[in-house]
């Protein structure tokens, strides 16, 4: 009995080899060929003069009411110019980033055929960590400034902010911003329905991103990832005793969803916690809803979050 229930394993195990093989070899049939302007390098070696030459080029970058001193005070600051040094330094050659980006879209392609092959631009832009990467249909914006790795004298920001800004988040980033684009926007307030908002964008990183770590995935150390998986079952019966799932709360979403240094359970373990812990929790759903059910990724995002709650048939483990 032993060596057959063995046997049956390995062929399963061996069929799933072969099924995302068979996905992968698919995905690399398809043609992407991602084109990059650096606007970065554009704009910092523009001569003030020619500031209208660069305008005309690049409108969207210049919205109206804008005074061209704006502009021409950016070009000349000596902190912008050391930040451009810098980031040059990091991305003089940005091969290696392009080639995932094509091994990231024809993905995409894969999931998702209509959508076009956008052109990445690099650009050097405010320091806004709500706006490192932006997926915008036929473009793909990158502030390369926030990418120059954790530990980098520019950066004066809280770490759980600062780990992710590395080079290895790029992909990440872009796959949670075209994930938010498709996932469509809901009434529906309750922490259930927002964590698995973010359960299905993190879910889209699987099948986009497949041979990124879920900490990368995540935006987690290794370490955090490990604590929720050691917590899952602690942290699910916290919000089922505390009947939270269907509170529309907005106090919920800081504590568990939002960006933090820790997640809020008012215990002793917070400050062991990594933030947004509700949203990993959601990606299990999300995870084991898939497993159980018929479903592309498209289908998954536009789909009810109850619906997907009820059919996932979701067990933290033990």
């Amino acid at each position: 009995m032993k060596i057959y229930r063995f046997a049956v394993v390995l062929c399963l195990f061996f069929l799933s080899c072969d099924q995302k093989s068979k996905v992968e070899k698919a995905v690399e049939e398809i043609p992407v060929d991602i084109k990059v302007e650096r606007f970065d390098k554009v704009f910092f070696e523009t001569k003030p003069e020619d500031l209208a030459k660069v305008k005309r080029q690049y409108p969207f970058f210049f919205p109206p009411g804008n005074d061209d001193a704006v502009w021409l005070n950016k070009m000349q600051d000596p902190i912008w110019k050391e930040v451009y040094t810098e980031v040059q330094k990091r991305y003089a050659n940005f091969e290696p980033v392009r080639e995932e980006f094509n091994t990231l879209f024809q993905h995409v392609k894969y999931y998702f055929p209509k959508t076009k092959t956008p052109k990445v631009i690099t650009v050097i832009a405010e320091m806004d960590y709500n706006a490192k990467a932006i997926y915008a249909d036929s473009l793909v914006i990158v502030a390369l400034e926030l990418y120059l790795g954790r530990e980098h004298k520019f950066y004066q920001f809280p770490n759980y902010l600062k780990q992710n800004f590395e080079e290895k988040q790029i992909m990440p980033d872009v796959v949670s911003s075209f994930a938010y684009r498709n996932i469509p926007p809901s009434a529906d307030k309750t922490l259930l329905s927002q964590m698995i908002f973010e359960g299905k964008q993190l879910y889209a990183k699987d099948l986009l991103l497949p041979d990124y770590t879920d900490a990368d995935k995540m935006g987690y150390t290794p370490e955090q990832i490990k604590w929720c998986e050691e917590n899952e079952n602690y942290m699910w019966r916290y919000f089922l005793e505390k009947e939270m799932l269907y509170s529309a709360d907005p106090k919920l979403n800081t504590r568990f969803i939002a960006p933090a240094p820790f997640s809020k359970f008012y215990l002793e373990l917070d400050n062991e916690s990594p933030g947004r812990v509700g949203a990993w929790i959601g990606w299990q759903m999300v995870r084991s809803y898939m497993k159980n059910n018929n479903v592309t990724l498209p289908e998954l995002l536009k789909t009810d979050a109850k619906e997907i709650f009820e059919k996932s048939k979701y067990k933290p483990k033990k």
